[in-house]
């Protein structure tokens, strides 16, 4: 009995046994390391949970007390080293340690929240009077820092042959927070229709994986969640196909600061990464927030907050203090050095690296010469409305929010930016502020990408009232409660678009039934975009039409200013 049962795994992993037993174990061999999927009937998925694509990216080395909570210490000791802000490095080879099973949603990268003060510690960089309170967290370090994993969802029991579309998925949260959970890319498969793999990872936020400065430059890498974020590519184009997922067919896909993540891979040197680690880009919510170089002022003083913060202002080398201090006190500066920004905002984002980013991100996307070959992007109606705190507006006036926003700007730009918002019809500074936050950070950002993709871009508005930012994401990743708006045209028709585009680069391709989405025309004709909303009686209201010509006008503006913002 106990051969008949190893012999079936061993067929199961190789696709060799049919039909595959309900729910059974599929195994994948990463020559590191083996996993074990389950394969759902149901939902004719197969769900690998927790791989590790790379090695932990800790701090000092754990003692032997505390890596007993990880496996064991002879295992964790062997490759946990001293990786924090240091690019990702290979997994350790964990073969010795069986076949894993992959059936548990990764544990979360360090988080932060987003900047809640009524000013910006931005605009005045002279020498700051604030004290922090230094917050010490009693944290075991691996528990926060060892959270580079991802998911694989294969459409079907796993079949090495099979080469179907792969869609890498890259979480929100403003490069501070959120992670994989509550986003299955077996929905995805499901909104395909199968016939497709859906991959998702966990990446370091905050100042684990953006702590800019000279002395990162220096002695680490900066934009270290970004090179997380690589490093996944490049293990999709090394062992997807394992999973019956084609490395030539890979579409990225993301929301918030995870489109905020598509953007930079675009651009990532000089939108021209080789070889190329995917084809195709999908951007709900593009999120494109102040980005300056990595020694400009704002992000020295970020790195200064974070060395006062964690007790290193003495140490003679401020780098390595920060490597060596434990995760408990720098997750503690992680939250109070990103909370202390102007509201709304995020302070620890992307640099200008000189290596991976070379430029500012719409230098590149002028020059139209991208890594991808076609582009889809949707935006919400109201994106800046979650990040305006409508108690600060009521206190202060429009020429004082574009101040705290921009600190960069001069009199001119301010003003300027003013009155093109004051003119608009919004009467209260709160909608005004709205409008600014939306279009200057999300919406104006997005048309820059579009026309950097000419007869190969297609743009959606979801308008779901109430069309906030990252409403679209539940229609998306229904899970079992499924979306506000329950209407199966609705959902076939919208989240169908993409993973027709996603399966067969084309959005036009319906791959589920219900789908009622009328042709969708290439951007550049016309600015034709597809509208996704209901009607008041609760209907599905898919439809095209044409981009406000005040909007573009606004995005000029900001076009114009660009450098100020900087982006």
């Amino acid at each position: 009995m106990y051969y008949f049962q190893a012999l079936s795994v061993l067929l199961l992993a190789v696709g060799l046994l049919s039909p595959v037993l309900a729910n059974s174990p599929q195994i994948v061999d990463l020559g590191y390391a083996l996993y074990q999927g389950t394969f759902n009937s149901t939902s004719n998925v197969t769900d690998f949970f927790s791989i590790r694509y790379a090695s932990p990216p800790t701090g000092r080395q754990v003692s032997a007390s505390e890596a007993r909570t990880l496996l064991t210490f002879s295992f964790v000791s062997h490759f946990l080293g001293e990786l924090r802000f240091q690019k990702p490095a290979a997994p350790p080879n964990m073969r010795s340690l069986g076949v894993q099973l992959a059936n548990t949603q990764p544990p979360a990268c360090p988080s932060a929240g987003q900047g809640n003060q009524i000013a910006t510690p931005f605009r005045d960089l002279s020498p700051s009077t604030r004290r922090f309170t230094n917050t010490r967290r009693q944290i075991i370090p691996h528990l926060i820092e060892d959270c580079l994993f991802l998911n694989v969802h294969v459409s079907g029991p796993i079949n090495p042959n099979a080469r179907m579309p792969v869609v890498f998925w890259i979480h929100g949260g403003g490069y501070v927070a959120l992670s994989t959970a509550g986003m299955d890319g077996a929905d995805l498969v499901r909104e395909a229709g199968g016939g497709v793999v859906a991959v998702e990872l966990e990446y370091r936020l905050g100042v684990f994986g953006f702590l800019p400065g000279a002395e990162v430059k220096k002695n680490g890498a900066l934009n270290a969640g970004l090179l997380d974020q690589q490093f996944a590519l490049q293990w999709i184009q090394q062992f997807i196909h394992l999973f019956g997922g084609d490395p030539n067919q890979v579409t990225i896909w993301g929301e918030s600061a995870g489109a905020g993540s598509v953007l930079q891979h675009l651009v990532a040197h000089g939108g021209n990464t080789q070889p190329p680690l995917f084809h195709q880009a999908i951007t709900s919510s593009t999120f494109l927030p102040s980005q300056y170089n990595f020694d400009d002022p704002v992000p020295e003083k970020l790195y200064s907050d974070v060395v006062q913060l964690t007790g290193c202002s003495n140490a003679t080398d401020t780098f390595q203090c920060l490597v060596n201090v434990d995760a408990g006190t720098l997750e503690g500066a992680n939250v109070e050095v990103n909370e202390s920004g102007f509201f709304g905002t995020f302070v620890m984002v992307p640099v200008i690296d000189g290596d991976f980013i070379v430029e500012r991100p719409i230098v590149t996307i002028e020059r139209g010469t991208l890594n991808a070959n076609s582009f889809i992007a949707m935006t919400n109606t109201f994106e800046g409305g979650i990040f305006v705190n409508s108690d600060f507006s009521a206190e202060i006036t429009l020429t004082d929010y574009v101040t705290q926003l921009f600190p960069l700007f001069d009199d001119d730009q301010i003003q300027t930016a003013v009155q093109n918002y004051e003119n608009i019809g919004l009467e209260s500074v709160n909608d005004q502020a709205i409008a600014v936050m939306g279009e200057s950070i999300f919406i104006c950002p997005t048309y820059r990408l579009l026309n950097a993709f000419p007869g190969r871009s297609h743009k959606g508005l979801f308008a779901i009232p109430p069309g906030q930012h990252g409403n679209d994401v539940a229609y998306y990743f229904p899970g079992t409660t499924g979306p506000p708006f329950q209407n199966a045209q609705f959902s076939a028709s919208f989240a169908g678009s993409f993973m027709a585009f996603i399966k067969f680069g084309d959005p036009n391709m319906h791959p589920v039934a219900d789908d009622i989405a009328p042709t969708w025309n290439v951007f550049n004709s016309g600015n034709i975009e597809m509208l996704f909303n209901r009607t008041e009686d609760f209907q599905a209201d898919v439809r095209p039409f044409t981009t406000d010509p005040g909007l573009l006008q606004r995005c000029s503006f900001w076009d114009s200013v660009a450098p100020s913002v900087p982006q």
